[in-house]
Formats: structure tokens, C-alpha cells, sequence
């Protein structure tokens, strides 16, 4: 991104927060806004597909610390200055804008070997630089003028996964804006909204210096039966009221391979939860579990044999009334 485009953009105000809001509210504010402008729930909607793009851009300036820290900096300095991509040319509206208020000149040339303000020599604007963003040529992210070549902007990308893929990883063909495709191993186990720093991905270095890198925000789409919870797959599994009552073996899916058995407990309540060890999401960190949630379906229709049983069922219980401790605690 342009030092110009932090002038322009005033990323919180893209996202509707505070300067001073925290990074955990930021990731709050910023997953809302992409489920609600994400292009899968707007489909043929160009609007909201360019909000979900200012929203992307905004979000992975703001959500890394430094980068933030220097975007703060460079926006203190006043909105309507003009930086000129690698500190070159001379146009109307470049580094001369910015400068030449502080230090009441105007006009001045800030090339190699030339001087400025009176005679002071080029290191003095070197200097300037290095103290305003610790050492380095402005907000590109690179090293400074005395530190050697610097390094190529960093570029921002957005790539949709379906779910398996995003638990299973894969190797997906890129297309970034501004930049040349390229083939992108998605790691194992990414999540909705997760952004990947792929090293050396970004823009070249105008002076031979090392390429910036590609920030990849991820959005996952969601599966019709599983559900990501961490490390965790939930999958709700429907089960008779007579496997509830009487106890059953079934047969639960798993995400990409073959269903597994599970032994239903006789007695299982609705909401109870069955685990299937190491079949969740798999990372580098740890292997997750399958969670089986049990849900007893009633039944629309019942035959006329099957209803006069279910009746002698119901006198030959015991009188008792579940809701009894839930009222009594309900009035305490």
C-alpha cells in the first residue's frame, strides 16, 4: 500500500471504531462487517463487494501492531500531504508538501547529495526519517536509506475456502491484485478470518533489496453438517425416541472419510454429547475431536398400533413432572 493511501484513508472510520479500541475488539468489529459485506452472502452485489474490500484493507493495516503504530504516525502528520512512492520525483504534491511546512521552507530537494534548508546536508533528511519510524525509510515496512536496499511493499489479498478445505489444507492458484499469480499452500487448519504472511510474496524492491510479502486474509465457507468449535467438529446427529429410550448403536459422518459407530446410552437425553477421539482438526499444534451431539426426533406421524402402545407406555410410567425442579428453582 502507498504511504499516499494512509493519507486518504482513514481506516477506522471504514471499520466504525475509536483509535483507541483494542485488538480484540478490532478482530470483533472486523469478523462482523466481513460476514455481513462478505461476497458469498451478496451475491451480484458490486457495493458490498467493494465494502468487504475496504473493510479487508482497512483490517490488515490495523491489526498488526507496528504496521498500525506507523500508519498512526503517518496519518498525525495531516491529512492532505502528498508522499511520492520511494521518496523520488519532484512533482507538485511530493515529500517537498510535507516537509517544507515543518522546517518553513518550500521547494527544497531531498535527492541523493543534495541540500536542503540552508546547506544541511541529505543525511539530516535521512536522519528525520529514521527518527520518526525507528530506523526505517517511512512506512513501506523496509530498512532505511543507511541500512541498505529496502524491502518491497507488502500486499493484501482475500481468498474464500470451502470448509474441508480449509481443515485439510491445500494448494490453491492466487491472483492477487497488482501482482503475478502464484500457487499458495494453505496450511492445515485454517479458520474464517485468518490472515497467512507469505514471505516474500509481495512487491519487489525498487533498489534490489529484499520482496515484500502477501498478507492473506481467509474467509471459510460453511459446511451444511460440520461446525468448527477450535480444535473441535460438531456434527448434531438425529437418533429415534426409541434408540434414546432403550440404548443403540449408530452411525455418525466424519468430515472426508467413512462414518463411525457410536454406542447410545440407554436413556440418552437430547444435548447430550458423544466424542469421537481424534477426528477433528488437525494442526500443527494439536488434533481435535468429533463432537456428537445427540438430538431425539419426534416423529410426525404415528401408527395407530404404534400410538396404543406409546399410550400403555405413558400409564405404565410413574406420575412425575420434568418441569418440577425447574419451576421451584424458577421462583427462588
Amino acid at each position: 500500500m502507498a504511504s499516499q493511501d494512509w493519507f486518504d484513508k482513514d481506516f477506522y472510520k471504514v471499520l466504525g471504531v475509536s483509535k483507541d479500541i483494542s485488538e480484540a475488539e478490532l478482530k470483533k468489529t472486523y469478523r462482523k462487517l466481513a460476514r455481513q459485506f462478505h461476497p458469498d452472502s451478496n451475491p451480484g452485489d458490486p457495493k458490498a463487494e467493494e465494502r468487504f474490500k475496504e473493510i479487508s484493507e482497512a483490517h490488515s493495516v490495523l491489526s498488526d501492531a507496528e504496521t498500525r503504530k506507523e500508519y498512526d504516525q503517518v496519518r498525525a502528520m495531516g491529512s492532505g500531504a502528498r508522499f511520492q512512492a520511494g521518496g523520488q520525483g519532484g512533482q507538485a504534491g511530493g515529500f517537498e508538501d510535507v516537509f517544507g511546512g515543518m522546517f518553513g521552507g518550500g521547494g527544497q530537494s531531498y535527492g541523493g547529495g543534495q541540500s536542503y534548508g540552508g546547506g544541511q546536508s541529505s543525511a539530516s533528511f535521512e536522519d528525520l526519517l529514521g527518527g520518526m519510524f525507528g530506523g526505517q525509510a517511512g512506512p513501506g515496512g523496509g530498512p532505511g536509506f543507511r541500512g541498505g536496499p529496502a524491502k518491497g511493499r507488502d500486499l493484501a489479498a482475500n481468498t474464500t475456502l470451502d470448509f474441508a478445505t480449509a481443515i485439510n489444507g491445500e494448494t490453491i492458484k492466487l491472483q492477487p491484485a497488482g501482482g503475478r499469480p502464484m500457487n499458495v499452500k494453505i496450511p492445515a487448519g485454517v479458520s474464517d478470518g485468518q490472515k497467512i504472511r507469505l514471505k516474500g510474496k509481495g512487491e519487489a524492491s525498487p533498489n534490489g533489496g529484499p520482496a515484500g510479502d502477501l498478507v492473506l486474509t481467509v474467509s471459510v465457507r460453511k459446511h451444511p453438517v460440520f461446525e468448527r468449535d477450535g480444535s473441535n467438529l460438531r456434527v448434531v446427529v438425529p437418533v429415534t425416541f426409541a434408540e434414546a429410550v432403550l440404548g443403540a448403536t449408530i452411525e455418525v459422518p466424519t468430515l472426508g472419510g467413512a462414518p463411525v459407530k457410536l454406542k447410545v446410552a440407554p436413556g440418552t437425553p437430547s444435548g447430550r454429547v458423544l466424542r469421537v477421539k481424534g477426528r477433528g482438526v488437525a494442526t500443527a499444534k494439536a488434533t481435535g475431536d468429533l463432537l456428537a451431539e445427540v438430538q431425539v426426533a419426534v416423529p410426525n406421524r404415528i401408527p395407530e398400533a404404534a400410538l396404543k402402545h406409546l399410550e400403555a407406555f405413558a400409564e405404565a410410567m410413574p406420575t412425575e413432572n420434568p418441569r418440577e425442579e425447574l419451576i421451584a428453582r424458577a421462583r427462588s
